[in-house]
């Protein structure tokens, strides 16, 4: 006799501790579990073997319910299927459909590159995949989209005037697609014909100084009281010694050597590929005396339990930040919302630099040595590893004497090579 729902309500189970198997007819049945849970099974034979096919729990799975999963599992027995088997490819098939859509690969790409990445470089990627591309493309299995719904995603964000971030994404889609091929989720990348259909980036140059620029940010500098020595000094000697902001800040006491006059600046301080900073070399930067000289200022106000040479007096133990001469701009009217006598930005201080000492007729390989440029020539950066160390010496000895001298005449000149 087929069960009721009273029968199945009122099922107890066996004082035996055994399972109580009540049958409802064609192979289905109920099993109550000593623990009182309820089973629906349905039993039927395949390839002369007795099998069993696990229809759900009971209440969340009614009788009714229960005699339509039977039903529907004796059909595919009918059509030559056995239906665990096909149980096990509809489950693998939802599996692959969570790991072939957009985001799953995106995902899977982001984790294996940022390996390699810097931390918060790694951040910002997954920021900007999860802000522009997932609410569009992210539940969307790979193999399905097409380029028309890649670029329309791109073009979204390029009208808002954000070209150089739908340059990145097209790349970032480019990988991603690629590694949907190799994983064998898609046959076919959409983002890689895309690449000419993008308006390029607009290159903006990092605001500089020119030459007759000089003399009156010189003097707004050293004649400015509304900011710290230590800041007036870690300008001045970003601007002689053309570092970078963030690697000028992490300078520590142990990185300068006053005798020898050199500033190390170790690999994981310098602007290179987070995968690189293991295996380079620090860059060496040779000190000019003025440069020497504005240590040696600095070291008379040095906190004793803080390592770094620009201190916070925020943050124990921390470095001053990068944004400080920013402001220290901004206040004597150069930068930032204060544009009254120009606009400039610490990297500008390189540009000054380098234009004004090639104009000059140093060396040109000697000026990117110490920019720590990397050699865009792969076959000459393998061979050619000169420091230049002596020849940047005398280079930037003549660059603090120029603008020293420019300072104190108050008056543009021009550098000329001594002969």
């Amino acid at each position: 006799m087929p069960l009721t729902k009273l029968e199945v309500d009122k099922a107890k189970p066996k004082e035996d501790g055994k399972v109580l198997k009540l049958a409802d007819g064609l192979g289905l049945s109920l099993w109550v579990m000593p623990t009182g849970a309820k089973y629906w099974r349905f039993k039927y034979r395949w390839a002369n073997k007795e099998k069993s096919l696990a229809l759900g729990v009971y209440p969340e799975v009614s009788l009714k319910t229960a005699r339509i999963k039977r039903d529907e599992a004796r059909k595919l027995l009918g059509d030559g299927t056995d239906p665990n088997t096909q149980r096990q490819t509809e489950k693998l098939a939802r599996v692959m459909a969570d790991k072939n859509t957009f985001e799953a690969v995106a995902r899977e790409w982001h984790r294996i590159k940022a390996r390699d990445w810097a931390p918060r470089h790694a951040e910002a990627v997954l920021t900007s995949l999860t802000c522009y591309l997932f609410p569009s493309l992210g539940k969307r299995p790979v193999a399905t989209i097409e380029p028309q719904e890649v670029l329309e995603v791109l073009r979204k964000v390029e009208i808002t005037g954000k070209r150089d971030t739908a340059k990145r994404l097209r790349e970032r889609c480019n990988a991603i697609f690629r590694l949907g091929i190799v994983s064998g989720y898609a046959k076919h990348n959409p983002a890689a014909d895309l690449i000419d259909a993008l308006q390029p980036p607009v290159s903006i140059k990092h605001p500089a100084l020119r030459f007759d620029e000089l003399p009156a940010f010189l003097n707004a500098l050293y004649s400015a009281d509304n900011f710290t020595l230590q800041t007036r000094l870690l300008i001045q000697i970003i601007m002689q010694c053309f570092t970078r902001i963030g690697e000028t800040v992490r300078a520590e006491w142990v990185h300068i050597d006053f005798e020898a006059g050199l500033w190390t600046i170790p690999p994981e301080n310098r602007k290179l590929v987070h995968k690189l900073k293991a295996s380079a070399s620090p860059h060496i930067v040779p000190l000019s005396s003025q440069v020497l000289a504005a240590f040696r200022e600095l070291e008379q106000h040095r906190v004793p339990s803080n390592p770094y040479v620009f201190p916070s007096f925020t943050r124990p133990m921390h470095f001053m930040s990068t944004a400080t001469p920013g402001k220290a701009l901004e206040r004597i009217g150069y930068g930032g919302k204060n544009k009254e006598n120009g606009n400039l930005v610490t990297h500008g201080f390189r540009a000054t630099a380098s234009t004004i000492l090639n104009e000059a007729g140093f060396n040109p390989d000697a000026i990117e040595r110490q920019l720590s440029h990397t050699e865009q020539n792969t076959v000459r950066a393998a061979y050619n590893r000169a420091a230049y160390l002596d020849e940047r010496r005398s280079m930037l000895q003549a660059w603090a004497n120029y603008l020293a001298e420019v300072y104190q005449d108050g008056k543009a000149k021009q550098l000329k090579l001594a002969e």
